[in-house]
């Protein structure tokens, strides 16, 4: 073989070894963007609490955002709108269900036995309705007004006493959610408004987080509180009522507290039912929201509509490890 045929047999040779490693190199590199785009986006790979088990997201982009928007706009533009029974407060601990604001009323020794099981019947009629993923909101109202109305009337004629809420509180199985406290004094820190919006029990919320010591000035309640006569022995409930899914109605009777918000404009929502979802509906000039659900039950049946309604879905996570690690961020 002469020297040119050498040298082009060289060449071929040489053009396939590249060809052979570009290929490998593409290859790599198409392998490569793909693992990256299977990923959680930048912030949220920041923080390692996006990677429990417990966090689902439908959308990691758009979570991304949304982040990145709260970022920008910090303390200053920050309100939290917030659910409390099975939001704020644990679902459970070790398998056992931690009672809400009415349940820890319910089970108290200042209801009679009797007392006691029917709202024990009412709960096992209408808990059911609660969480059924085939109803509707619309379907669901009526009966949740339904409950309310018994419940409320049978503690009414339990004659209970106010300066007896206090020590109904300590004795019960309340739990708020790991790193509460974190939570609320890094929002009192830097002073970002705190908007509690609940269907259980006023007087017993405050008193649950004035015993654990987060009660802060930048905390708002609203929720069903008890009306005392003179002598301190209820006699009813003041204001019109709050269920589950009547929250957007009553996020418009407060549009009045958000007006004089409305530099507030990032939110963080947190909630545990899809009736959670409308308590913003009275803030104006939104520009941000996160809205963070937590799923506690029945989880297979609702994950789907969960994911569709909420950018991060907690399922069974007794934690605010997600929320306080956004608020790391953000604040």
């Amino acid at each position: 073989m002469d020297r040119t045929a050498v040298v082009k047999v060289g060449a071929a040779a040489s053009a396939s070894v590249c060809a052979l490693f570009g290929g490998v190199v593409l290859a790599q590199y198409i392998v490569a963007k793909k693992k990256r785009a299977g990923k959680k986006t930048r912030i949220i790979e920041m923080m390692p609490q996006f990677e429990k088990t417990t966090v689902h997201m439908k959308d990691p982009e758009r979570v991304e955002q949304i982040i990145c928007g709260l970022i920008k706009g910090g303390a200053s533009k920050l309100q939290i709108i917030t659910d409390f029974d099975m939001t704020l407060s644990k679902f459970a601990v070790n398998g056992k269900r931690c009672p809400t604001c009415h349940n820890i009323i319910d089970n108290c020794k200042l209801v009679t036995d009797e007392c006691r099981q029917k709202l024990l019947q009412l709960m096992n009629k209408y808990y059911p309705i609660e969480i059924d993923p085939h109803l509707t909101m619309e379907e669901k109202y009526p009966f949740m007004v339904e409950w309310y109305f018994k419940s409320h009337t049978l503690l009414v004629e339990q004659r209970i006493e106010k300066d007896k809420l206090s020590e109904v509180v300590r004795e019960s199985d309340a739990a708020l959610r790991d790193g509460f406290e974190q939570f609320f004094d890094r929002l009192q820190q830097h002073n970002v408004p705190v908007f509690i919006y609940s269907a259980g029990l006023g007087d017993v919320l405050e008193e649950i987080i004035r015993q654990a010591g987060v009660y802060h000035p930048n905390v708002k309640v609203v929720s069903n509180f008890m009306d005392f006569d003179e002598n301190g022995v209820l006699k009813g409930f003041k204001g019109e009522l709050i269920h589950v899914y009547n929250k957007h109605d009553g996020a418009l009777r407060n549009t009045e507290y958000f007006k004089q918000l409305r530099e507030y404009c990032n939110i963080i929502l947190m909630g545990d039912s899809l009736g959670d979802l409308n308590m913003a509906d009275g803030v104006p000039n939104v520009e941000n929201i996160l809205k963070i659900g937590f799923l506690n039950d029945k989880v297979e049946e609702r994950l789907d509509k969960y994911l569709d309604s909420y950018d991060i879905v907690l399922v069974k996570d007794e934690t605010l490890e997600v929320p306080n690690a956004i608020l790391q961020k953000v604040l």
